[in-house]
Formats: structure tokens, C-alpha cells, sequence
């Protein structure tokens, strides 16, 4: 199961997500939860993925194609807090250097302006 909380920060949408992006489990929610942010006309997202426990391939796909999605309707999506784990599986299919990540929510933040 898929926690995610919604937080916004001026004009940014910050989801806190928790737990594990997987085939048919959080990919489907984390999907459904960006496309409605779309619908509303939220365009700068931030994914706070500190407390993701486990991404698999199904997994770092969709969020490779929320990425997508949100760049084609205008928008931005940043990552927040990458495992070192998550990090090591982006880097292994050469999908680190399509995203803005960050250490820092603050940093995070600021690459909006």
C-alpha cells in the first residue's frame, strides 16, 4: 500500500509518499493522484520519496512516465529525498539524468523559481 499525502507550499504540491511503488500496488494511486493534480491545473509537483520502502521496475517506470505526462501538460515534477537505493536503480537504467532531484525540500523549492 501506497501512502500519500498532500502538502502545498505556495503554488507547489509537495506529495509525501510513503511505502512501496510496485505493479498494481502503488503505481496505479501515484498515477491516479498526479493526473487529478493535472486536471486542477497544478503544475509544479514535488515527489518526497524519503519514506519509499521499495520501487520496482513497474514502479520506476510509471514515475518515469508521471514525469513525462506532467512535462507535456506543462508543468515540472522534481524528486525529494531519493534512497540511496532508488538512486542505485535510476542510475542502473540510466534514468537519473532526467530528473531533477534533491536532497533539500527547501532546494526542491527553489528550483521552481
Amino acid at each position: 500500500m501506497l501512502e500519500i499525502k498532500e502538502r502545498k507550499v505556495n503554488d507547489i504540491i509537495i506529495l509525501d509518499l510513503k511505502g512501496k511503488i510496485t505493479i498494481g500496488e502503488g503505481d496505479k494511486q501515484l498515477r491516479e493522484k498526479i493526473t487529478s493534480l493535472l486536471e486542477k491545473g497544478e503544475k509544479k509537483i514535488i515527489l518526497n520519496m524519503a519514506r519509499v520502502s521499495y520501487l520496482d521496475s513497474s514502479g520506476t517506470g510509471e514515475v518515469v512516465s508521471l514525469l513525462m505526462k506532467v512535462k507535456k501538460a506543462g508543468g515540472e515534477l522534481k524528486l525529494l529525498s531519493l534512497s540511496q537505493k532508488i538512486k542505485d536503480i535510476f542510475q542502473i537504467a540510466q534514468l537519473l539524468s532526467i530528473f531533477d532531484y534533491y536532497t533539500d525540500e527547501e532546494e526542491a523549492l527553489k528550483a521552481f523559481e
